[in-house]
């Protein structure tokens, strides 16, 4: 491709000499495309991560980028990775983001960021750039994966320096820098989907009163419409993983992919809910997570197997500081990976295997199974047994409730 006068000389705000952008083809990066190049006069490398958002938008893109005036485009297929080694392990943690949000976006974000600085090192880049907003949480998520794994990039965040305030004025610059202008319909949500979920936000949606359309949702039918029979599932977990289906090993991303479509069709996995945003404002959003729904109601159940009440309360409070960090962005922070750590470790014999009941929306356990149980039937029995002597009880509540009785006599003048 010919290189203009800018990209020799510089640009309009600075020098770079290649930026690795962050690209999907839709309009905002289109556009982000001539407008680094214009105001930092340098090549850019296009770079787009498959996560499982879908076929679709992957079409075409390479002839996107370049007509946008990149140099180059970079697709890797980043599925696997995504599932095994960011979903799995927040999966193994029980992280949820207060009390509903099953982390979706917020674990993708860190394995796309890490893919873009091995491009930029791929490629020789001494710079990457994004297209989140200034208002939202992936710039953080972005920007703090990229100071960990190579602090000397430069980082640009078009929406935080530009002139364009919305989607006219991004046509407006298109035009005018000859970029063709994607002709996809326009959303009315602003959306994010990957293999583990789909995110919806905007219109209706930032009214916490209205209810969300039924035609909103796009991987889930309603419970409503749900089949009238329900459908039973085993999953098989290993180590506090997921490992099978129905007794069927699959890889981590085909797994996932097997139980969304499953849990769609059933109407599992819908959450709609006003969260805090890392940026300080609260936001509304409706997820569909209909897969990674039935796999932690699945790893939860199994836990109450193999842990004792202590393991399963300090795993427990440690899971939502593990939330917090994911949602923050700091998944290569030293304090999560401790943490990781320390949940492989408490899981190891959280081996087994979970029987769900899938129906109109709903996911209920009716069977679990492990060779750790701590589960005994003999001990546990109302029947009488060898072990446990219920005479011994009453020695036992005299101990534990004596801090109690003591506080009543100090009251009573006893």
């Amino acid at each position: 491709m010919e290189v203009s006068t800018a990209t020799k000389a510089g640009g309009l705000r600075g020098k770079l000499n290649k930026v690795v952008l962050a690209y999907s083809g839709g309009l905002d990066t289109s556009v982000i495309v001539p407008w680094l190049r214009e105001n930092y006069g340098c090549e850019v490398v296009c770079f787009t991560a498959d996560v499982g958002q879908g076929i679709k938008e992957l079409d075409g893109l390479e002839e996107k980028a370049k007509a946008s005036g990149a140099c180059q485009l970079v697709v890797k297929d980043l599925k696997e990775e995504f599932v095994r080694d960011y979903i799995f392990p927040c999966l193994r943690a029980g992280a949820i983001y207060e009390r509903k949000y099953l982390l979706g976006t917020s674990m993708a974000r860190p394995v796309i960021a890490k893919a873009m600085v091995d491009v930029a090192r791929e490629v020789g880049a001494d710079a990457v750039s994004h297209g989140c907003t200034g208002k939202g949480n992936d710039q953080v998520r972005f920007e703090l994966t990229f100071f960990a794994l190579n602090p000397e990039l430069n980082v640009v965040a078009p929406w935080r320096e530009w002139d364009i305030t919305g989607r006219e004025d991004a046509i407006e610059y298109a035009k005018k820098h000859n970029v063709p202008v994607p002709v996809t319909k326009k959303s009315i949500y602003s959306r994010d989907r990957n293999l583990w979920h789909l995110s919806h936000e905007g219109d209706i949606l930032e009214e916490p009163a209205n209810e969300p359309k039924k035609d909103m949702y796009m991987m889930s039918v309603d419970p409503e419409d749900a089949p009238d029979q329900p459908e039973y599932l085993e999953i098989g977990i290993v180590s506090g993983i997921p490992v099978s289906v129905n007794g069927k090993n699959l890889s981590p991303a085909s797994l996932l992919a097997e139980l969304n479509e499953i849990g769609g069709r059933h109407g599992v996995g819908r959450i709609d809910m006003v969260e805090n945003r890392l940026v300080g404002m609260k936001s509304r959003g409706v997820y569909e997570t209909p897969g990674g729904t039935i796999l932690f109601n699945a790893v939860r159940e199994l836990e109450s197997l193999t842990l004792d009440r202590e393991t399963i309360q300090v795993k427990d409070s440690l899971a939502l500081k593990y939330a917090e960090l994911v949602y923050a962005g700091r998944w290569f922070d030293p304090l999560r990976e401790s943490m990781d750590a320390f949940m492989e470790k408490i899981t190891e014999t959280t081996t087994g295997s979970v029987t769900l009941k899938l129906y109109k929306g709903s996911v209920s356990v009716t069977g679990r199974t492990s060779p750790h149980s701590l589960y005994r039937q003999d001990i546990s029995s109302f029947e009488s047994g060898q072990i446990y002597d219920q005479a011994d009880a009453a020695g036992f509540i005299r101990l534990y409730g004596l801090p109690i009785r003591v506080r009543a006599m100090l009251e009573k003048g006893i």
